[in-house]
Parts: structure tokens; C-alpha cells; sequence
């Protein structure tokens, strides 16, 4: 729509705060990108001295006594298993709910409550739990004598009590993001389906899941970069190896090279690329819609 005339002065400071906003939002990524690719005597701040990817090749052959890629594959493990679990509950949760059932209403107020509570008390909370899962293990193996109890260490690891903390974080948006689709999903495809002679399960797999599939990509991707991200919830509840953030959070106080900005330019750019897988197949999945709708009986 054209516009007639000048832009009043409002339009102008409302822009001006827009772009502040950005720029608080977006400025300290760029800059440890920018920082990320200084040359040999480069260092933590401006100016820049030089421009090569030197510290990319230091941070490759690993970074001292931390094994920096171990961790970037645990958390990436970690990710992947957390984002599965998170689109699969989310999903069946958001299915139930729909339907409706006794005690649905205090269980959802118990699912999204972590969201309020402190991240560090969710951590610390989990941690002890464990803790006396291990003592409880530790003094039945003394009173009983079993061999496989004597050599128990702790069952707090990356896909016990880490992988606990993270749905913890993720699963309530999931489930947030499923029972908004739900609310908007017309019932009518589904009596079509069954008219038709579907069962309950062929309309769940080809009526409602080609239908809200652009949604569990969403919920996919919110599941996996909160996890990849994750740090307060972790902290306390790991056990002995550290996930990639942590790891970072602990060399930030040792390490004094651009190194450290190469790795959060990594972690940043593995954001990107999921942001980005999702985004891809979310388009993938309208034009294959698109194509169906143009091409009759397909």
C-alpha cells in the first residue's frame, strides 16, 4: 500500500528502538564471530589482528586437558535423543489431553511448572534424587552382598539424570505448542477418515500426522536447541563428563585465546544448521502439499 506523504517522527523513533533491540539481541554473537576469525596474535578484544582461521585449526586439534569434542558429541547425542522423546510425548500427550481424562487439569499444572522454577532448583533437585538412589543401591548391596551391587558407582549420567533435566526444560514447550495445534485442528478430517472406512490408527497416521507435521517439526527443533543450549539444568545433574556448554562455561575462566570464541562460533553455527534443517523441511512439506492439491487423485 503506498503512502502518501512524510513518515510521522513516531515512525521513526519506534525504528530507531527496533534496531537497538536487534542489535542487543544479535550484537554479541557477532562479535565473537567476527573476534573468532583473527589471526595468530589475535586476542579477546578490538582491534583485530589480522583475519585467518587459526584459531579454528587450534580449537580442532583440541583445546589442552579438555576434550572439547567428546563433550560436542555428548551434547549432540544428548540433543538428538532428547529431541525424540520430546516430539513423541509431546505429541501422545497433546493427543490425550484432547480427548480429555481424570486429572488432567492438576497434571498439566504439574507438567509446566518447571517453567517457573528456578533452572538451579530443578538441577540441584534432580541431582539429590539420584544421589539417594545411589545410597539406597550402595546399602542394599552391603545388606544382601550381590556381586553386580558391590561395584555400583552412580546411576546419574547423560541419558539418566541429564536427559531427566533436560525434558524438564523441553517438554513443557512441546506440550504448549501441541495443545495450541490441537485446539485449532478440525475434527471434521477425521470423521471424514473414518467415514471412509479408516481405523483409528491409519486416520492418526495419515490424516492427523500429515496434517500437524509442520508443528512436530516445530516442536523438534525447539527440543533439541534448548537442549543443546542447556547449562543451569545440567550443572547439577551430569554426573562425571560435561556437555559441550558446560565445558565452555568452565574454559572461560582458563582459556585467553580467540579459541574460545571459535568454539562459540561453532556451537552458534550448529543452531543455525538445525535452525535451518527445520525451516528446509518445513518447506519440503508445503510444496509436497502444494504439488498434491494441483495434481488431482495423486
Amino acid at each position: 500500500m503506498r503512502r502518501d506523504g512524510p513518515r510521522p517522527f513516531s515512525f521513526y523513533v519506534l525504528a530507531g528502538f527496533f534496531g537497538l533491540f536487534v542489535l542487543f539481541l544479535y550484537g554479541p554473537t557477532l562479535t565473537i564471530l567476527a573476534l573468532s576469525f583473527q589471526g595468530p596474535q589475535g586476542g579477546l578484544t578490538f582491534p583485530m589482528n589480522g583475519v585467518s582461521t587459526f584459531w579454528f585449526s587450534r580449537l580442532w586439534a583440541g583445546l589442552g586437558v579438555v576434550d572439547i569434542w567428546a563433550a560436542f558429541r555428548r551434547s549432540l547425542a544428548l540433543g538428538l535423543v532428547v529431541m525424540g522423546l520430546t516430539v513423541t510425548i509431546a505429541f501422545f500427550a497433546g493427543l490425550a489431553f484432547r480427548k480429555g481424562f481424570l486429572g488432567q487439569t492438576p497434571l498439566f499444572y504439574v507438567a509446566v511448572a518447571s517453567l517457573i522454577v528456578p533452572s538451579i532448583v530443578v538441577s540441584l533437585g534432580i541431582g539429590l534424587e539420584f544421589r539417594l538412589i545411589d545410597e539406597g543401591i550402595k546399602a542394599l548391596a552391603a545388606r544382601t552382598g550381590w556381586g553386580i551391587l558391590q561395584d555400583h558407582g552412580t546411576v546419574m549420567g547423560l541419558f539418566t539424570s541429564a536427559l531427566g533435566a533436560h525434558l524438564t526444560w523441553t517438554l513443557p514447550f512441546g506440550l504448549l505448542i501441541m495443545f495450541a495445534v490441537f485446539n485449532r485442528f478440525n475434527p471434521a478430517y477425521e470423521e471424514a477418515a473414518r467415514d471412509l472406512g479408516a481405523t483409528g490408527p491409519q486416520s492418526l497416521r495419515h490424516v492427523v500426522v500429515p496434517i500437524i507435521l509442520p508443528s512436530l517439526v516445530g516442536v523438534a527443533l525447539f527440543g533439541f536447541t534448548l537442549s543443546w543450549d542447556e547449562l543451569a539444568r545440567t550443572s547439577q545433574a551430569i554426573g562425571g563428563r560435561n556437555t559441550l556448554p558446560l565445558e565452555l562455561q568452565g574454559l572461560t575462566t582458563t582459556v585467553t585465546t580467540p579459541e574460545i570464541y571459535a568454539l562459540g562460533t561453532v556451537t552458534t553455527g550448529v543452531s543455525l544448521l538445525v535452525i535451518g534443517l527445520s525451516f528446509g523441511s518445513f518447506l519440503a512439506i508445503q510444496r509436497r502439499r502444494a504439488r498434491r492439491v494441483m495434481v488431482p487423485g495423486r
